[in-house]
């Protein structure tokens, strides 16, 4: 058939692809499904009424087409996936009205198509391996915040909690396995499937050359135990003995502790890190209060919080979270902790310093507490995390759940770090503040009217302080400068990767992996070695009565979550095991590889070496005629002028 008889619609500059004539908009006619322009001259096919124009379909979308070669999109016009991609576009709210129309002229100009392999060429071997291993039973994506069943399957945390949402008795959406309650409740983030997403997203991107890993910091060089009670022996960390502080930074130090405050590792304190309680902590400036859950002054402001659920209206949602400010309880005579509230809460003292941080905008850092037993994103073995900087930017008091009022902050995430919960590369951006139905009844509003200290900065894609940050009232001496240690980062990046599937029983690499219903990861061999011998339940008796037999309780290696049911039988986690050994075996082949290089070069280098001897030993022949001649000059300067020969010794 001719070009001519073949029906082509316009070009992104109106020029009709048949005729080549750029065509003015009343003579076009836009398809309702596509929204591509036709030249209305150049269709066989019309609509009969001005009416039907508004539901016209073009030839591509209406299967009326010409049994010609493929169109210039590269995509068969007769096949129903091209309208089934254009409608999904259409129904993603997630994008602009600008960015569907970019992503249907890329779809029918088949640019889509090139990209998509494209990306699939240049893809890293780590990041194929997950996608081919490990998605989401769901959305059948990569997991975006993973959550693992007992059973061993993945799924996004809001994937997940819509499957089980209104089900009384959940089951897994791959294998139909029972989820227990407590996972319903409250399922936990599986941390080491997050960091290895996250490294082989940045190993994969041109942009990043090398990979931030997080790691458990222990602080090793801790002073002698200055206690020897039998809460000392258990706690191991009396006030007088938790250790020096290793960064330079005063308890009044607002923002990030960046690397010039860390003169031991010289990198600061990066999100993600870990401590195993709030004394070491302490250590590293992320939170300096030992119990208090507010760090901060009332005539100054707040420069740290602590979620460790110690309020029953604490909401947290990762990148915000609405807190519940301190006080209102009574803890006269000899009461140290009390969660009843017995009377309002009023901003004074923390609370006025939260206040201060809101009106001023400072950034807040925020550690979160496995003791926070509600949050998907509190840590799940014991430990305490930092997170990152938040800003506060309204504040309120409303009728708490036992009736008393309540101090409430709303924090919202302004971190140029990436959330430890998050596959993402990048930190954040602005974002529109969440809509918040208990502000309806609340009173005493604060909302922030002048400009944030610290803000985003659209021309350097950054947050920082646009403000001057407080100066420091408390500042302390910094360490000494010699002290400073160049943080060693070893292994390659498939070490690395390796490095986050360790059991956290044998701290190797996981073979046969189980995951919990606390989402932590073992060997099984390990796991069920660690409670070999014990049954799942005890006979008793007491004088020659039997008793009711009483169950075993079975608590996790690094939790204190009973998982006695877990090991009656713990299935492998084969998603994870097939993306190891894959990882494993890649690996091998590149060591081999690089053996075999290096027998070659050797091989090689040996008649190579003869001939550089000889040409070195020329090279020396010349250089000592060439110092001869140049010794015969000097003396001959000598005798002619006796102190410029000196002058010449000398600069020489």
């Amino acid at each position: 058939m001719d070009r001519g008889e073949i029906q082509l619609p316009c070009d992104a500059d109106d020029v009709c692809m048949r005729c080549k004539s750029k065509i003015p908009s009343e003579e076009c006619l836009t398809c309702s499904t596509c929204v591509t322009p036709w030249h209305v001259s150049c269709l066989r096919s019309r609509p009969a009424t001005l009416a039907s124009t508004q539901s016209w379909e073009c030839p591509d979308c209406s299967g009326d087409v010409d049994p010609a070669p493929a169109p210039a999109s590269g995509l068969d016009p007769s096949n129903s996936s091209l309208v089934a991609a254009i409608r999904e576009i259409e129904a993603d709210a997630s994008l602009n009205e600008a960015q569907k129309a970019k992503k249907r002229q890329q779809l029918v100009s088949g640019k889509a198509v090139e990209e998509e392999k494209k990306e699939e060429q240049q893809s890293d071997d780590f990041l194929v391996s997950l996608r081919k291993n490990v998605s989401c039973s769901i959305c059948l994506q990569l997991p975006e915040r993973p959550v693992t069943t007992p059973c061993g399957h993945n799924f996004c945390l809001k994937c997940f909690q819509k499957w089980v949402a209104g089900k009384r008795k959940p089951t897994c959406g791959t294998c139909r396995a029972s989820i227990p309650k407590k996972m319903k409740d409250n399922p936990r983030i599986n941390s080491v499937l997050v960091s290895a997403i996250r490294l082989a997203m940045v190993s994969k991107s041109t942009t990043v050359s090398t990979a931030k890993t997080y790691q458990f910091i222990r602080n090793v060089d801790r002073p002698e135990k200055a206690f020897t009670t039998e809460r000392a022996k258990k706690t191991g960390k009396a006030n007088a003995c938790s250790g020096r502080i290793y960064v330079t930074v005063p308890s009044d130090h607002f923002g990030p502790i960046l690397a010039g405050n860390d003169p031991d590792r010289n990198q600061g304190v990066l999100v993600g890190e870990s401590w195993e309680d709030r004394q070491e902590c302490r250590q590293w400036g992320a939170h300096f209060p030992h119990v208090a859950g507010i760090g901060g002054q009332s005539s100054y402001g707040a420069q740290s919080v602590a979620l460790s659920g110690g309020y029953k209206d604490d909401e947290d949602h990762g990148e915000w979270f609405l807190y519940t400010g301190s006080g209102g309880r009574d803890l006269t005579g000899n009461k140290r902790t009390n969660k009843d509230q017995a009377f309002d809460q009023q901003f004074t003292k923390s609370n006025a310093a939260l206040r201060i941080s809101c009106k001023m905008g400072y950034p807040v850092r925020v550690v979160r507490s496995h003791k926070e037993k509600r949050s998907a994103y509190a840590p799940a073995e014991k430990s305490v995390r930092y997170d990152g900087v938040y800003r506060i930017e309204k504040c309120w008091r409303k009728v708490g759940i036992q009736g008393k009022r309540v101090c409430r902050y709303l924090f919202v995430r302004v971190d140029n770090e990436p959330a430890p919960w998050t596959s993402d590369e990048h930190g954040d951006r602005p974002r529109p503040l969440p809509s918040i139905p208990e502000l309806k009844k609340a009173t005493d509003m604060f909302v922030r009217t002048e400009s944030p200290s610290w803000d985003f900065d659209e021309s350097d894609g950054r947050w920082k302080w646009m403000k001057s940050p407080p100066a420091s009232r408390k500042a302390i001496a910094a360490l000494d400068p010699a002290a400073r240690k160049a943080m060693k980062g070893g292994g390659n990046k498939r070490d690395k990767f390796l490095k986050e599937f360790g059991c956290q029983i044998c701290r190797k690499v996981m073979s046969s992996p189980v995951t919990t219903p606390c989402a932590h990861n073992f060997c099984k061999e390990c796991l069920t070695g660690k409670f070999a011998g014990i049954t799942q339940v005890r006979q008793r008796s007491r004088g020659g009565r039997t008793l009711r037999a009483q169950k075993n309780v079975m608590k996790c290696p690094c939790c204190p979550n009973d998982i006695s049911d877990f090991l009656q039988n713990p299935q492998v986690n084969r998603e994870l095991m097939d993306v190891i050994e894959e990882v494993k075996k890649k690996k091998e082949l590149e060591e081999r590889q690089d053996e075999e290089n290096s027998e070659n070069s050797a091989e090689g280098g040996n008649t190579g070496s003869e001939e550089e001897e000889e040409e070195e030993e020329e090279e020396e022949g010349e250089e000592e005629e060439e110092e001869d001649e140049e010794e015969e000059e000097s003396d001959v300067h000598v005798s002619e002028d006796e102190p410029a020969a000196k002058k010449i010794k000398l600069s020489a």
